[in-house]
């Protein structure tokens, strides 16, 4: 039986470059944001918002993802900004998604720009792999345009901190043989799930390095961050038994997440995006003929700290509404309405195929009405696209209408796009 050979492939500051191939391949433009001091940000015209994305010239004015554009322009006046277009993105993270299709049917995509591949058992078909993911790197560069970096290792975990080693466009490994030369001398904040609070906590505990927290006594670390200090303390330790989830497996439970073009402050803005979210899953679920009863909600906020909550549902259900409005509940016992967020998921899980429903008493004819409404807008999208029919909070497109969807139209633009 082949050892796990697992990929990692992260697109190497992605709206940034999403931004800069669009306007270098289709708009024809001669200066690559790439090669400028730049950013994507936010509402550059008030000077509000936040940086999103830098070019590796923007770094030499120490300029931050998540800093306010005020400050990133009083680093860098001359700093060129680009306002995120977050449905270009989508289209770009879709066309890179295939392109990995092509070397396995195993890929799980995390977020709009990473992914992973489970190309165990492959080296028969490919040879080297290390060889097959510069194949793989260099494709999508001269295909779409933009750079990837590619870490390889025997679990999910170790290849994702391969992934994020040097950069650009670069493939690296990381094997749990190499984790005392390559990971263990980096600081503790670089470790996957550490935060900038869990970093500080480790740091006043003396704890700097991966190496220094992977050698440190687990029961301490449980004593001062609970659970999360056991799951850090394997992490360190490269131990992770995560699998590659893709799409030909059983559905245990159906769930979309999307990264925010900009760190959300609002309750109302959060909640669209859960909106969008809902409609995606929610239109699973229908297509599959099941129906769940459990909602959890799932946080990252601009700290990249990781929270989440769930609700069990009085009867199983596949109706919009009815899960945004249970999905809101959930997040407002979640969030703290202070800290920024960045990223938002929606899953839901204990499925039925059963075609029954605990009706309300005071609202008993609701659930029907939406039903039928959800099943004629299922079928009005599924013949004429996703954009045929939306919601009329999304009128003004601040967000997609639904996230990460897979709209017949957004593919045929994308062709366009490349086809220029």
């Amino acid at each position: 039986m082949s050892s796990p050979i697992i990929f990692h492939i992260d697109v190497n500051a992605a709206f940034l470059s999403w931004e800069a191939t669009y306007r270098v391949k289709v708009l024809k433009e001669t200066l690559d944001l790439r090669d400028i001091p730049s950013a994507i940000g936010g509402d550059i015209e008030k000077r509000k918002g936040v940086i999103l994305a830098k070019s590796i010239p923007a770094k030499k004015y120490n300029i931050q993802t998540g800093e306010s554009v005020v400050s990133a322009l009083s680093k860098c006046p001359h700093l060129t900004l680009a306002k995120p277009n977050h449905k270009l993105y989508v289209q770009y993270s879709k066309a890179f998604i295939e392109i990995l299709k092509d070397y396995t049917p195993l890929v799980e995509q995390c977020s709009i720009d990473e992914a992973y591949m489970d190309m165990t058992g492959t080296e028969g078909l490919y040879g080297s792999l290390i060889n097959i993911a510069h194949i793989i790197k260099d494709r999508i560069y001269n295909e779409l345009g933009f750079t990837v970096n590619i870490g390889i290792s025997s679990n999910k975990l170790l290849a994702k901190m391969a992934g994020d080693f040097k950069k650009p466009n670069l493939v690296h490994t990381l094997f749990p043989e190499e984790i005392e030369e390559k990971m263990w001398p980096l600081q503790v904040g670089d470790l996957f799930f550490v935060g900038r609070a869990t970093e500080k906590k480790l740091k006043m505990l003396g704890i700097n390095t991966i190496g220094k927290l992977a050698k440190t006594d687990i029961n301490i670390l449980k004593a001062h961050l609970k659970k999360q200090g056991e799951i850090i303390y394997q992490y360190a330790n490269g131990i992770d038994f995560m699998q590659v989830i893709h799409e030909t497996v059983p559905h245990k439970g159906y769930g979309n997440s999307t990264t925010i073009p900009f760190d959300v402050s609002l309750a109302s803005d959060a909640k669209l995006v859960l909106l969008s979210l809902c409609e995606t899953v929610c239109t699973r679920l229908r297509a599959d003929k099941v129906k769940a009863s459990c909602i959890s909600v799932t946080l990252v906020d601009t700290y990249f700290e990781y929270s989440s909550h769930q609700k069990t549902l009085t009867s199983a259900t596949h109706v919009t509404n009815e899960i945004y409005e249970y999905a809101c509940k959930v997040f407002d016992a979640l969030w703290d309405q202070k800290t920024p967020i960045r990223q938002l998921g929606i899953h839901a899980t204990k499925l039925t195929d059963r075609n029954t429903y605990q009706y309300n008493m005071f609202d008993m004819f609701k659930y029907d009405k939406y039903e039928k409404l959800d099943k004629a807008i299922d079928q009005i999208r599924n013949k004429y696209g996703e954009k045929s029919i939306i919601r009329a909070p999304f009128l003004v497109p601040k967000f997609d209408h639904m996230a990460e969807g897979t709209s017949k139209d957004k593919k045929t633009e994308m062709t366009k796009v490349y086809d220029d």
